[in-house]
């Protein structure tokens, strides 16, 4: 038994059958499956390409870090104190010391390559981002199709946890736990810890979001007729979830999940911004804009670089998202 949303048959192309018919042609009229039409409606948001684009832009420089840094930047931690005014300890030139062997300048004080940093810096915003948002969508996912799916006392009891952890502190949570965290942890040291940390809490506190928007879309789905027509067939509890409602849902989690990503960013950010992520000196956007507080009034350019990378990533997947979301929605129109 297949669920209507996801049935293979193709869908008849009106364009396609005009011009049919105008030519008088005897060929069959070409149809196209639901991918097919949702990539049409993706690529006539080119605002959502546009978006698009960048964010795989910006996991092509993550995933390639070191060949990047090796041909246009120097390492990540290296000092260059001949960069810098030895009165004032700021960036030599203007831009702060912005030139053809550093990019985006040298951090004042330490004088690292700001381009390098920030290039390393989207390996650890964008690690935690998609790690966090799996964890947070696997699981929202598992417990939101049940609560809808089984209803009663197993759905009183999972939106009641959901209620709880929607109205738990949770930057709170995660600065107290992270003070009170040994440097060494299952095998991790160092940064690896805290990664690790603010992975599973943020995808920890993320999935009642998606288990409630589960739980809602499986509520609709539950009384279809191919859920009838499954369940009159013989179809356990565990097939109907799995094999009828989990494919119809597949739109709706993929879109929030590319929703969740720059909330995750944005959240990673903050953290290591408070002192709460990585550890020096790991390079973090945030923790570059928490150095930056010290000289912004005489070097702004060690915060705006930061700051706008964070802008531009978060606003990327965002336009992304949205046209995501367009794109497989078959009601919504643009």
């Amino acid at each position: 038994m297949t669920a209507p949303l996801h049935d293979t048959t193709a869908e008849v192309d009106p364009t396609a059958a005009v011009d049919a018919a105008a030519s008088g042609s005897d060929r069959k009229v070409e149809g196209r499956s639901l991918k097919q039409i949702a990539w049409n409606r993706l690529k006539r948001d080119k605002v959502a390409l546009a978006g698009g684009i960048v964010v795989v832009f910006l996991i092509l420089v993550a995933v390639f870090a070191p060949l990047i840094v090796s041909l246009l930047g120097h390492p990540p931690n290296q000092f260059h104190q001949d960069k810098l005014d030895p009165l004032t300890n700021l960036p030599s030139g203007s831009l702060g010391g912005v030139s053809g062997d550093f990019l985006f300048g040298v951090e004042p004080n330490k004088g690292r390559d700001v381009f390098s940093r920030i290039v390393y810096g989207a390996r650890i915003s964008l690690l935690v981002a998609f790690l966090a948002a799996i964890v947070a969508v696997a699981l929202g996912t598992l417990f939101g199709i049940i609560a809808g799916y089984f209803g009663g006392w197993v759905d009183a009891l999972i939106s009641r946890v959901m209620d709880v952890l929607l109205s738990f502190p949770q930057l709170l949570f995660i600065i107290s736990l992270v003070s009170v965290l040994p440097d060494d942890l299952l095998g991790l040291t160092g940064s690896g810890v805290r990664i690790a940390v603010l992975i599973m809490v943020i995808g920890f506190f993320g999935w009642p979001y998606v288990g409630r928007i589960v739980r809602g879309q499986t509520l609709s789905l539950r009384e279809r007729e191919y859920v009838e027509a499954a369940r009159s067939l013989g179809g356990g509890s565990r097939h109907i979830l799995f094999r009828e409602l989990l494919p119809n849902l597949a739109a709706p989690i993929v879109v929030y999940m590319t929703l969740m990503i720059p909330t995750n960013i944005l959240t990673e950010a903050a953290l290591s911004f408070l002192g709460a992520g990585v550890r020096p000196p790991t390079a973090s956007w945030g923790g570059m804009l928490r150095d930056a507080l010290e000289t912004y009034e005489h070097d702004p350019m060690f915060m705006i670089f930061p700051g706008v990378t964070i802008f531009i990533t978060v606003l990327a997947f965002n336009l992304f998202g949205d046209g995501l979301r367009d794109a497989l929605d078959p009601k919504g129109s643009r």
